[in-house]
């Protein structure tokens, strides 16, 4: 992981479990959106442009 990605504010989305499992964390850049497995956060985080990104959320929230 480089040094960037530890300084990003990295969070979980508010429907995450408290029980900590099957949970992603987001962290946006300035072009980008950073999506990593909260459970093995030394792997590699999905890199999606903010456009692709906001499709994404329109899709996922059914709107």
């Amino acid at each position: 992981m480089s040094s960037g990605m530890t300084e990003l504010a990295w969070f979980k989305s508010s429907y995450s479990g408290s029980q900590g499992d099957s949970c992603v964390e987001v962290a946006i850049a300035e072009q980008t959106v950073l999506v990593r497995d909260s459970k093995d956060v030394t792997r590699p985080a999905l890199t999606v442009g903010r456009e692709g990104w906001g499709r994404f959320v329109r899709f996922a929230s059914g709107r």
